[in-house]
Protein backbone atom coordinates (compact mmCIF):
# COMPACT_ATOMS: atom_id res chain seq x y z
CA UNK A 1 0.00 0.00 0.00
CA UNK A 2 2.85 2.25 1.12
CA UNK A 3 4.31 1.39 -2.34
CA UNK A 4 1.22 2.43 -4.26
CA UNK A 5 0.92 6.02 -2.43
CA UNK A 6 4.76 6.42 -3.48
CA UNK A 7 3.94 5.72 -6.88
CA UNK A 8 1.18 7.97 -7.08
CA UNK A 9 2.85 10.47 -5.50
CA UNK A 10 5.74 10.17 -8.34
CA UNK A 11 3.18 10.27 -10.83
CA UNK A 12 1.32 13.79 -9.86
CA UNK A 13 4.89 14.84 -9.68
CA UNK A 14 5.98 14.02 -13.16
CA UNK A 15 2.77 15.25 -14.65
CA UNK A 16 3.73 19.08 -15.07
CA UNK A 17 7.05 17.85 -16.94
CA UNK A 18 5.31 16.30 -20.00
CA UNK A 19 5.00 19.84 -22.02
CA UNK A 20 8.73 20.10 -22.38
CA UNK A 21 8.99 16.48 -23.38
CA UNK A 22 6.38 17.19 -26.01
CA UNK A 23 8.13 20.31 -26.56
CA UNK A 24 11.50 18.83 -27.09
CA UNK A 25 10.04 16.17 -29.53
CA UNK A 26 8.81 18.81 -31.82
CA UNK A 27 12.69 19.67 -32.58
CA UNK A 28 12.00 18.49 -35.77
CA UNK A 29 9.45 21.70 -36.69
CA UNK A 30 12.46 24.37 -35.48
CA UNK A 31 14.67 26.15 -37.36
CA UNK A 32 18.11 24.99 -39.13
CA UNK A 33 21.65 25.91 -37.29
CA UNK A 34 24.13 26.86 -39.66
CA UNK A 35 26.28 24.09 -40.89
CA UNK A 36 23.05 22.05 -40.45
CA UNK A 37 21.92 19.94 -43.83
CA UNK A 38 18.11 18.07 -43.81
CA UNK A 39 17.50 15.37 -46.76
CA UNK A 40 14.03 14.91 -47.72
CA UNK A 41 13.35 11.41 -49.93
CA UNK A 42 10.15 10.59 -52.13
CA UNK A 43 8.58 8.45 -49.51
CA UNK A 44 8.67 11.48 -46.97
CA UNK A 45 11.07 10.46 -44.41
CA UNK A 46 13.63 12.84 -43.89
CA UNK A 47 17.20 12.94 -42.02
CA UNK A 48 19.52 15.52 -40.72
CA UNK A 49 22.90 16.42 -40.58
CA UNK A 50 25.77 18.46 -39.42
CA UNK A 51 28.62 18.87 -41.97
CA UNK A 52 32.06 19.72 -41.16
CA UNK A 53 33.52 22.78 -42.85
CA UNK A 54 35.24 20.75 -45.50
CA UNK A 55 32.04 18.60 -46.19
CA UNK A 56 29.80 21.77 -45.98
CA UNK A 57 32.30 23.93 -48.82
CA UNK A 58 31.78 21.12 -51.07
CA UNK A 59 27.98 21.06 -50.52
CA UNK A 60 28.00 24.35 -50.82
CA UNK A 61 29.35 24.43 -54.45
CA UNK A 62 26.20 22.48 -55.91
CA UNK A 63 23.50 24.66 -53.75
CA UNK A 64 21.68 27.49 -54.44
CA UNK A 65 20.11 30.31 -52.36
CA UNK A 66 16.15 29.85 -51.73
CA UNK A 67 14.54 32.93 -52.07
CA UNK A 68 11.03 32.33 -51.62
CA UNK A 69 9.14 29.89 -49.63
CA UNK A 70 9.03 26.25 -50.22
CA UNK A 71 6.27 24.23 -49.71
CA UNK A 72 6.19 20.39 -49.65
CA UNK A 73 3.10 17.84 -49.54
CA UNK A 74 2.57 14.01 -49.19
CA UNK A 75 0.56 13.14 -51.60
CA UNK A 76 -2.23 10.17 -51.34
CA UNK A 77 0.09 7.91 -53.80
CA UNK A 78 2.67 8.29 -50.34
CA UNK A 79 5.19 10.60 -52.43
CA UNK A 80 6.42 13.55 -51.48
CA UNK A 81 5.85 16.89 -53.98
CA UNK A 82 7.53 20.43 -53.77
CA UNK A 83 4.46 23.17 -54.39
CA UNK A 84 5.82 25.55 -57.02
CA UNK A 85 5.28 28.69 -54.89
CA UNK A 86 6.14 31.34 -57.51
CA UNK A 87 2.63 32.92 -58.07
CA UNK A 88 1.79 35.65 -55.57
CA UNK A 89 -1.59 33.31 -54.30
CA UNK A 90 0.84 30.62 -53.50
CA UNK A 91 3.20 32.52 -51.89
CA UNK A 92 0.91 33.94 -49.71
CA UNK A 93 -0.33 30.62 -48.36
CA UNK A 94 3.04 29.42 -48.20
CA UNK A 95 4.16 32.55 -45.72
CA UNK A 96 0.43 31.80 -43.59
CA UNK A 97 1.55 28.10 -42.86
CA UNK A 98 5.10 28.97 -41.88
CA UNK A 99 4.36 31.40 -39.66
Amino acid sequence: MRALRLLGAACIMAVPTLPAFAASSMATMSMMKAGETVAVMPDGHMGTMMANTMESADMMKMATPVDHCVMMMMGKDGKMYMVDTTSADSMKSCEAMAK
